[in-house]
């Protein structure tokens, strides 16, 4: 049975009132306790000889176990509950954002420099020049953070507008851990031509495209067709970044575990992007033998996968003795776990039949395919995509870093040695002497992680011939360093 501990993201603040006597305040304490709530934050807002008003902010398990906290304070006697809010609802009113002008405009000179009549003579610059406009305008420091709202999160298929505060988190980690600038962009159409259409258009002011949450295998296709259209380097990070990150994990776990990645056998359940991706890397770093599964089982050279050309490749280069069995079966003697499927996907039974000192990463959020606590005993490295748990696989350790090396150097594209450089970088962030079971990947918050991944992007990009020049010179990657 899955274990739900809870979380600051399922946070509710509760501001009660009740009558200032000794042992009131602990009856609500023990209340919520008894709940499994965790109380946060304890904060006195007003206090008379009669009566006690406070803000008990508290973490929950998920939206019904707060609701039901609330309800069960409500009943407490004497305990009136004033008004209830939600910390992650008050972060995102009037959204997350927004722009700010690098120099005021508080003089008529200011303001003829920085529009009319001087701008004229900068446009002209970049018309006589288009390449100036790299340097004359925000382009070389600017992102597009682009979806359809097809595939966010573990939510699926809900839509541009919905899509939105993903987005806005997206730039705001771009700005915050790699001073990137970027801009959410959501689409109102599903048709893979009109966005390629759209992002083709809108391009010109931006010196890289994140693609984000856009379902397979439409995303592979507007990926591809967007890099043979445009001169500024394409990421879908649902792909690449879960790759990076993923690899950078594998290779400190192998580290720590002493396999031979030659030898290692893989089972990964959940072949869409990020699946697709991370074979790709983990086969490029020097995996051989890797068994896939989707929904409806294994992945082998004798299904019919339509038209979905991405599983076809998967199941040609895959599995190479063309195995069919259950997935039980696939697990038995595996090294490796690679789930970026859904919730409760594997067992303790799936986890018992793999080889001593496995390596599993359960990498669906908000819920793994198994928690921590079921696998602990059967594994020697345990890795997921949640917060509260040891070894966070998480994209923010890639992107932000991944980007500000390309646009130093401004690249024209991604290629897979940028992403092998990226993800030794991050692995390298852990020294060798820290290196454990609980610490195969950095910190998300450790600034060092986004100037290593700049520079070996920036490198790379060099050595490989797809950077308009040769030295970082724009921004530099030590300015990430606060």
């Amino acid at each position: 049975m899955s274990v739900r501990y809870p979380a600051i993201a399922y946070g509710v603040t509760i501001r009660a009132e009740y009558p200032n006597q000794p042992g009131q305040l602990g009856s609500i304490t023990t209340a919520i306790g008894e709940m499994g709530g965790d109380i946060s934050a304890l904060d006195l807002v007003q206090s008379s000889q009669d009566k006690v008003i406070r803000d008990l902010t508290i973490n929950a398990s998920d939206v019904a176990h707060g609701q039901d906290m609330v309800a069960k304070l409500k009943k407490l006697p004497g305990v009136n509950v004033v008004s209830v809010s939600d910390p992650t609802f008050l972060l995102h009113l009037n959204g997350k954002i927004e722009m700010r002008s690098k120099s005021p405009v508080r003089t008529r000179n200011d303001l003829s420099m920085a529009y009319t009549p001087g701008v004229a003579r900068v446009c002209m610059a970049i018309h006589d020049d288009p390449e100036s406009s790299w340097n004359l305008t925000a382009k070389g420091n600017t992102v597009a953070v682009v979806s359809d709202g097809t595939a966010v999160l573990g939510l699926g298929d809900i839509g541009p507008a919905a899509a939105m505060p993903v987005m806005e988190g997206k730039a705001m980690l771009f700005k915050e851990l790699g001073g990137v600038d970027a801009w959410p962009i959501c689409l109102a159409t599903k048709d893979q031509d009109e966005i390629v259409e759209a992002i083709e258009n809108f391009a010109v002011g931006f010196g890289g495209i994140n693609l984000e949450d856009i379902s397979a295998p439409r995303c592979f296709y507007i990926e591809e067709r967007l890099q043979e259209k445009l001169d500024i380097p394409v990421f879908h990070d649902d792909q690449h970044g879960t790759a990076v990150t993923s690899t950078a994990a594998f290779l400190n776990a192998v580290k720590v575990t002493g396999k031979k990645i030659e030898n290692m056998k893989a089972v990964v359940v959940g072949v869409g992007a990020g699946g697709m991706a991370t074979t790709r890397m983990l086969m490029d770093a020097g995996l051989l033998d890797v068994v896939g599964a989707d929904r409806q089982g294994v992945l082998h050279r004798d299904r019919d996968y339509g038209d979905n050309e991405s599983k076809k490749w998967f199941a040609e280069n895959t599995n190479p003795d063309n195995f069919k069995g259950t997935l039980m079966d696939a697990m038995t003697g595996a090294d490796l776990f690679i789930g970026l499927s859904g919730p409760g996907v594997i067992t303790v039974d799936h986890v018992k039949a793999m080889n001593k000192d496995a390596i599993v990463f359960a990498m669906a959020n908000p819920d793994p395919e198994i928690y921590p606590e079921e696998a602990a005993e059967y594994v020697k490295v345990m890795a997921t995509g949640r917060s509260d748990y040891p070894n966070q696989v998480n994209n923010a350790l890639c992107f932000p870093g991944f980007f500000r090396g390309m646009l130093d150097v401004r690249a024209t594209r991604v290629n897979a040695e940028m992403k092998l450089a990226a993800a030794k970088a991050i692995a390298n962030s852990v020294p060798d002497s820290q290196l454990n079971e609980e610490y195969i990947i950095p910190n998300v918050f450790d600034r060092n992680v986004a100037v290593s991944v700049a520079k070996a992007v920036a490198e790379a990009a060099v050595k490989t011939g797809v950077a308009r020049r040769s030295t970082p010179k724009a921004y530099g990657v030590e300015s990430l360093i606060k």
